[in-house]
């Protein structure tokens, strides 16, 4: 809302502010002029300026306009009446506009202070929210873990982990996100996760990673396959097949292409997805072999076969960012997945 400016200066302060000027020359403190009204506010550089500015005065302005009185609102807030009336005189200032009438030892909001204390009380309570939120995500007993993991964790794995691990924290909250390595691994980065499950484990300077277990993956064909009255087979046998697999990017993709590398092929792909019993579906559908973790539950029409050259297994570590500190429950429930190491998976 813009307030029109008037070109002449502000009638002298009496009442209350000349109580305060007295109070500056008692205590030595330097004498804050009243604000020459500036033409507009575009003297500042952007929106940040102005924050920068404001901010620390809102607070003050707010206990001012609820009590109307220069002097009890310094009482109530403890700090100087002079502390409080330069900051006033300075907000004023910034603003180019009067926020207050003075009368005698009172004072009242204008128009304009009326507009600016409807906003100034909605930040102050949405920062007071915030500042209960993050209190309360902390707390030892009752705080949020922000936790991703991988899609094919999501059947057995994590609602195993979190059940055993509520047993002796059951007020814990759990923001969960279920993604591929790569995209949880981003949102570490970005601070939106406390902790993730992931493979292969990481190695990167601003991470830690800790491996946790190793899960042996299979050579998933259709029931009909000639390789399927088998237990075992070496992968390069699979080197004509084609195959259904992960999209770029995803941990399980980057395993397989190294495994066919390995044994001497690259992989004719068919199709890429998204997910490891789509993937399933599709095999026993007949549209080609995968190499994937064994799931949660047996699948019809799909035979899984042990790999025994190469070595096919993949490496499940959790990670978090390097010199994040940890707030209680997130640092009980790392505590509690690193006391899993080598027990995280059933295979």
């Amino acid at each position: 809302m813009m307030h029109q400016q008037r070109s002449e200066p502000r009638l002298s302060p009496s009442g209350d502010t000349e109580d305060i000027e007295r109070t500056e020359r008692a205590e030595g403190i330097e004498r804050v002029e009243r604000p020459r009204r500036i033409e507009n506010t575009d003297t500042f550089e952007d929106i940040e300026d102005i924050v920068l500015r404001l901010a620390p005065r809102l607070a003050y302005f707010a206990g001012v306009a609820r009590t109307e009185h220069v002097t009890r609102a310094a009482q109530e807030m403890q700090v100087p009446q002079s502390t409080l009336s330069r900051a006033m005189v300075r907000l004023e200032q910034d603003l180019g506009v009067d926020l207050f009438a003075r009368r005698g030892r009172t004072v009242s909001l204008t128009p304009a202070g009326r507009t600016f204390h409807a906003s100034v009380e909605r930040a102050l309570a949405e920062i007071e929210r915030a500042a209960d939120e993050v209190r309360a995500d902390a707390d030892p007993a009752t705080g949020k873990v922000a936790f991703g993991f991988l899609h094919t964790m999501g059947a057995e794995t994590v609602p195993g982990l979190l059940q055993a691990f509520r047993t002796e924290h059951p007020r814990v909250r759990f923001s969960l996100v279920q993604n591929y390595g790569e995209a949880m691994l981003e949102r570490l980065r970005a601070g939106e996760l406390d902790l993730c499950l992931t493979s292969p484990v990481p190695d990167a300077p601003d991470l830690v990673a800790r491996r946790l277990d190793e899960q042996k993956l299979r050579l998933v064909v259709p029931a009909e396959h000639r390789l399927a009255a088998r237990k075992r087979v070496r992968l390069a046998e699979a080197a004509d097949e084609t195959f259904v697999t992960l999209e770029p990017g995803y941990g399980m993709r980057r395993i397989t292409d190294d495994l066919c590398k390995e044994a001497g092929f690259k992989p004719r792909i068919a199709f890429e997805g998204e997910e490891a019993e789509t993937l399933r579906g599709l095999v026993a559908a007949g549209l080609g072999v995968a190499l994937l973790p064994p799931p949660a539950v047996p699948r019809p029409g799909v035979v899984e076969l042990t790999v025994t050259a190469p070595r096919a297994a993949r490496e499940i570590g959790v990670a978090w960012l390097d010199g994040h500190p940890d707030t209680p429950p997130v640092a009980a429930f790392k505590k509690f997945l690193l006391s899993r190491r080598g027990r995280l998976l059933h295979d």
